[in-house]
């Protein structure tokens, strides 16, 4: 598939972004609430490891198509900034289809 790192990049945005929320909304009240810290162990270290991939992705995509620093930027800025992921999804999609678009015409 052609695009397969924009795709692996746009699913792990949604994948990402669900699970920062999981841990800003559910991990961090029941660790600072209900004294069960475990909660942000268990969810911290698995976004941690998605954000990682998010990263690696947005750095493999970057790469083959040759995105510019403003590109990148808002990507990286996306994946701080809650539910911004999800905005990113649909540039993403924009992107994928645009690239799509251009290889059918080359």
């Amino acid at each position: 598939m052609p695009q397969e790192e924009i795709s692996q990049f746009k699913l792990i945005s949604t994948v990402e972004g669900i699970s920062f929320l999981i841990l800003l909304f559910i991990a961090m009240p029941l660790k600072y609430f209900f004294g069960m810290p475990i909660a942000t162990k268990i969810v911290g270290s698995i976004h941690g490891a998605l954000f990682m991939y998010y990263l690696f992705l947005q750095y493999k995509s970057s790469a083959k198509y040759n995105w510019n620093f403003k590109q990148n930027a808002l990507f990286f800025v996306a994946s701080i900034v809650p539910f911004m992921t999800f905005y990113t999804h649909k540039i993403l999609a924009k992107l994928e289809t645009q690239y799509k678009q251009s290889q059918r015409a080359e």
